[in-house]
């Protein structure tokens, strides 16, 4: 029988290891794992890269793992965004890296790892600081650079609904990072709010289906 419900946070989030490549879903305050986030604290997983968005908001969530010293560097689009407090504060420290991408590279990157490309090639970022030791390559009188895959180790995520083989629902703009970054890593962990009976999820609306998640706990947010 396939089962994917774990009965509390310290389960879902068990054997996550140092120096893992993290993918933490969410964007701006719309399907963000926070609970998950909070309970990597408890787990000590430390020396994390952290792939999101934005570099947290507020002291809570993400934020709060990077606040806990967990979290060596972060790739994200937006680092400095409203309430981005405690990275500014890390940053400013020289206490936390900081790899910034631009946000249709971040997910097309992800989505290759995803597809097992082996990358793509993007006139984004050329001529910039950001094509620095990149590839170059001119197709068709334009230049590009090459942008690698980007996969992670683990994928935090945060969806309504779910059943228990792992099938995942999203409400709205909760969709986001969550299902690109469910695909892209090899353990995927999902905090909902609501798990229902096989069959009483719509397949039309199953955005992310089961065998892409690993680990499904239920949580009030």
């Amino acid at each position: 029988m396939i089962d994917k419900r774990v009965g509390d946070l310290a389960a879902a989030v068990a054997g996550i290891e140092d120096g893992s490549v993290v993918l933490c879903a969410g964007f701006g305050g719309a399907g963000l794992p926070d609970a998950l986030c909070e309970a990597v604290i408890d787990q000590g997983a430390r020396d994390l890269t952290v792939v999101a968005n934005n570099a947290g908001t507020g002291r809570s969530g993400l934020a709060a793992l990077m606040a806990a010293g967990r979290v060596k560097k972060i790739m994200c689009s937006f680092p400095r965004s409203s309430g981005s407090v405690v990275f500014e504060e890390l940053y400013a420290a020289g206490k936390i890296e900081l790899e910034l991408l631009p946000q249709g590279t971040l997910s097309e990157r992800m989505r290759c790892a995803a597809a097992g490309l082996g990358g793509y090639y993007s006139p984004v970022s050329v001529g910039t600081r950001l094509a620095e030791g990149k590839e170059h390559r001119e197709i068709d009188g334009r230049m590009y650079v090459l942008e690698k895959p980007l996969k992670g180790d683990v994928a935090l995520l945060a969806a309504d609904r779910a059943d228990r083989w792992g099938n995942l629902i999203y409400r709205k703009s909760q969709r986001n990072f969550n299902p690109t970054m469910a695909m892209a890593a090899d353990l995927a962990i999902a905090q909902v709010r609501h798990i229902v009976e096989l069959g009483e999820l719509d397949p039309e609306m199953i955005v992310t289906p089961g065998i892409f998640v690993d680990r499904i706990v239920q949580v009030a947010f």
